[in-house]
């Protein structure tokens, strides 16, 4: 969620921000309102006073943490929508947004939550929207700069070759990266992306367990939830074992249960065959990162085809002689209806094998 003390900064010195901080130009904004894109409305995430705002294509939603800061934004975009909202947890309709422009308001998310967060804006957005976001170059999880002019702010900064697994874990498709100077304090990434028709990480700190499937089906990228199809024994599975207690959820899988879920391979597709053997390949290597990143208890592969393609062709169901990234693995069968010879039971007892590696 948002950082209380960092919004009340901002509550508090709303008219001296807008006063030292108006940027020379808005044209990196206006290139982006230029972008094709589905119909619906642009959101400014963090738009501050709405210098941006009136950038983005009519009517915009304007959407900020604090009050003070929305208040402003009639000024400068009259037209503008307005939303008072936590980006950690956005309260707008599922494919609602037509593109998200976020100028340097992530920076003010907890390095560890920030995964969750782009997957709640995965959600709000129609796929194929064009997604620009600014956020500081540096390796900080979430700490004041020592000279802030506005202090009582604190900011994440994240290494440049952690870009690219975030944004495709949190289901876009990376288009470009630029890197600005040092403008305040640290130097600025430009992240230019789109979302892609596929599923979100639903991650964070502290789990007990991950989930990693081998990549979504279409109907699940569509559906948001992964083995989302009826017929598949995962999530009757999953509750019976109490791994989690809501149906096809899986933030509240996280939020309540420290269950996370992920997929070695993010492409969606109708069968999993059309995956190639690099895409198992570059899809293990970000998944070393993220369990290097937020050390999960375990992790769990759902699914023998994936720890097989990618780490040990001769792997059988149970826990696994080789971790990943000093975590312990679990390999289950595929929970699919499609896999003969297994009950509800069978995948009962794994799920609850798979989180008693935890201890």
């Amino acid at each position: 969620m948002a950082d209380r003390a960092t919004v009340s900064v901002y509550e508090d010195r709303a008219a001296e921000w807008r006063a030292e901080r108006e940027p020379k130009s808005t044209s990196a904004a206006e290139a982006f309102a230029a972008l094709d894109r589905p119909e619906g409305i642009t959101a400014d995430l963090g738009c501050g006073p709405g210098w941006h705002t009136a950038a983005l294509p009519s009517p915009a939603l304007a959407v900020d943490a604090a009050r003070s800061m929305l208040e402003m934004v009639a000024e400068h975009a009259p037209n503008a929508l307005r939303c008072r909202a936590d980006l950690a947890a956005l309260p707008l309709a599922t494919g609602s947004l037509a593109g998200a422009w976020a100028s340097r308001s992530y920076v003010h998310l907890d390095r560890r939550h920030v995964p969750l967060a782009l997957a709640d804006l995965h959600r709000a957005l129609a796929p194929g929207s064009p997604v620009e976001l600014h956020i500081f170059e540096g390796d900080a999880d979430f700490e004041p700069f020592s000279d802030d002019d506005f202090p009582g702010r604190r900011f994440s900064q994240w290494p440049q070759d952690w870009i690219a697994p975030l944004v495709e874990g949190a289901g876009f498709a990376l288009d470009s990266m630029e890197r600005m100077g040092r403008p305040p304090k640290a130097a600025t990434l430009i992240v230019k992306g789109r979302r892609a028709r596929t599923l979100p990480d639903t991650v964070g700190p502290e789990m007990r367990l991950l989930i990693c499937g081998l990549n979504p089906s279409v109907y699940a990228a569509d559906a948001g939830a992964g083995f989302a199809r009826p017929g598949n024994r995962f999530w009757p599975a999953a509750l019976a074992a109490g791994l989690v207690s809501a149906d096809r959820d899986p933030r509240r899988a996280l939020i309540d249960h420290g269950v996370g879920m992920t997929d070695l391979v993010k492409r969606a597709t109708p069968r999993a065959d059309a995956l190639t053997a690099d895409e198992y390949r570059r899809g293990l290597d970000r998944l070393v990162w993220l369990v290097r990143w937020l050390k999960p208890a375990a992790v769990c592969f759902v699914g023998l085809a994936g720890w097989r393609a990618a780490v040990d062709r001769k792997a059988q169901a149970g826990p696994q002689s080789q971790d990943l990234a000093g975590r312990p693995v679990y390999v289950m069968p595929s929970t699919s209806g499609a896999a003969a010879g297994y009950q509800l039971a069978d995948y009962v007892s794994h799920f609850q094998k798979a989180a008693a590696l935890e201890t």
